[in-house]
């Protein structure tokens, strides 16, 4: 019997550790679609401009700086370290959803409870892009993660 428990023991620690690289991966991709979605939005606007003879626009100029200078062009944070002054508009929108349903709720929220309140269900292949992104707001000072793994709002830091 304690073989088994050996056993089931170290399974757990293989498993968590690939569950870690696998988290990490899935950062590294979700950072580069966000990348190529900045692509595609200013090579857009560059045809675009250049079908409506404004290529050389000083106009189209600043609208193709702030889209590449958006979060989540060119390798930037889609979720900034939280400092005083900033708010949830700079969050994107999925962020702010889950911010909104954090916020909303009198006890800490397990990811699961915000999956479901997102719509996207309760399977594992559901929730843990959820957890993810609970995570990435914990990591970065927008909410606090609690030693169970659930989520509670943090108020404005002062400046």
């Amino acid at each position: 019997m304690a073989d088994v428990l050996v056993w089931v023991m170290q399974r757990r620690v293989v498993l968590a550790e690939r569950a870690e690289r696998l988290r990490k991966e899935l950062a590294e991709i979700d950072a580069e679609v966000a990348r190529l979605e900045a692509a595609e939005v200013v090579i857009g606007q560059f045809i675009e401009a250049e079908r409506a003879g404004e290529a050389d626009d000083p106009a189209m100029a600043a609208e193709l700086e702030r889209v590449t200078t958006a979060p989540g062009a060119g390798g930037m944070l889609l979720v900034p370290h939280r400092e005083p002054g900033l708010d949830e508009s700079v969050l994107p929108a999925d962020y702010q959803a889950i911010m909104k349903i954090v916020a909303a709720a009198s006890d800490p929220v397990p990811a699961k409870d915000i999956s479901v309140q997102l719509g996207k269900g309760t399977a594992p292949g559901q929730v843990e892009p959820v957890r993810d992104k609970l995570r990435r707001l914990a990591d970065r000072g927008w909410l606090h993660r609690t030693p169970a793994g659930r989520f509670t709002a943090l108020p404005q830091p002062s400046a």
